[in-house]
């Protein structure tokens, strides 16, 4: 019998392409998602890239009563990856009990019922926002936590420190947290993607909707950065890459092959690429020209980071391995396929 997972935010950017490796990898997904950031057009993404319909459940994962009466319905749960959370650093730090209640309430709720349902495993959905602005780079798992330059980073620390709390009270319980850097890109049939509402927080979608016409400029906030061209530095990587990590961490666990209780691991391409840059991977890889403006630094940006994912690479046997000009290729190859669709619906 296949193994049930439940994909808490399923049809999310980074939920809907980890379900679509899940589905791949054989394993029947249960998706519960309240819709306040996704879209269910991903649903259909998702069966028409794998064949399959994946279970799915509108439910707030922040409201007991309805988890509760999920966890009646559906008895055969083995392992939870859970995505559900808000996630723009800016809105954060303009309504941070919004990130506190909504963040932290659901991966409370969901421990509770873990450990009331004795479902073993999490794999969760950290950032690399929890190491602030580090000390060395590229920064590694044993770097210290730093204080956060967001409210957004900060429920990221705090839920880690849940979870780590619950599983020594638990030892039943077992759980792996992965660290991303900047998810990027599109599934390469541009069938699911990113897909913010409103204004885009993240530079790549800003970058593909600027070139397609939806804004008349991309903002590029600060090139007085300590950085090569002045502009902040990330590290990119394709979010197909990172939906298969989460699948990898997740057999790690069935498997019983994990070190302890709780581990943590980096994913990202392990290379610093600026703001800049990444304009200029997308002109290359796409053939489009760019409008952008430098505007003032924006408030919770860090100046640099980028990971060393040495230790994911060698304990999960898992590598970064989409380049930067094809993920700018499918994030342009999905927002044209948003249009176009827009188009058929008008």
């Amino acid at each position: 019998m296949e193994k049930q997972i439940l994909v808490t935010g399923g049809v999310g950017y980074i939920g809907s392409h980890t379900v679509v490796e899940l589905l791949e990898s054989g394993f029947e997904v249960i998706i519960v998602d309240n819709l306040s950031n996704s879209n269910m057009n991903a649903l259909d993404g998702i069966e028409e890239i794998t064949g399959k319909r994946p279970l799915f459940e509108k439910l707030d994962v922040c409201n007991k009563s309805q988890l509760s009466s999920f966890f009646e319905k559906y008895s055969g749960i083995e392992a939870i990856i859970h995505f559900a959370a808000f996630k723009s650093v800016s809105e954060s730090v303009a309504n941070p009990l919004k990130y506190y209640h909504n963040n932290l309430t659901s991966t409370i709720n969901l421990l509770y019922f873990m450990k009331k349902k004795d479902i073993p495993y999490m794999v969760f959905s950290s950032s690399c926002t929890v190491y602030g602005q580090p000390d060395e780079l590229p920064v590694s798992e044993k770097a210290p936590v730093k204080k956060a330059t967001s409210p957004y980073g900060n429920t990221k620390q705090v839920m880690e420190e849940i979870i780590s709390d619950t599983l020594l009270s638990t030892p039943s319980l077992k759980a792996i947290s992965l660290r991303y850097f900047n998810p990027i890109g599109a599934h390469p049939s541009a069938l699911i993607g990113e897909l913010p509402t409103g204004v885009p927080d993240n530079l790549i979608p800003f970058i593909t909707q600027t070139a397609i016409g939806i804004h008349d400029e991309l903002k590029v906030f600060g090139d007085d950065y300590n950085t090569p061209d002045g502009s902040a530095i990330r590290d990119y990587l394709h979010v197909v890459d990172l939906a298969k990590a989460h699948v990898v961490a997740l057999q790690r666990l069935l498997k019983k092959q994990n070190k302890a209780n709780y581990e943590i691991f980096n994913l990202g391409i392990g290379k610093g690429v600026s703001v800049l840059e990444a304009i200029e991977s997308f002109e290359r890889a796409t053939g489009e020209k760019l409008n952008y403006k430098i505007v003032d630094r924006r408030a919770g940006d860090v100046e640099k980071v980028w990971g060393d994912t040495s230790y994911a690479n060698k304990e999960l046997g898992w590598k970064a391995e989409i380049s930067l000009d094809d993920a700018m290729l499918s994030a342009w190859n999905w927002e044209k396929y948003l249009k176009k669709r827009k188009n058929i619906n008008t």
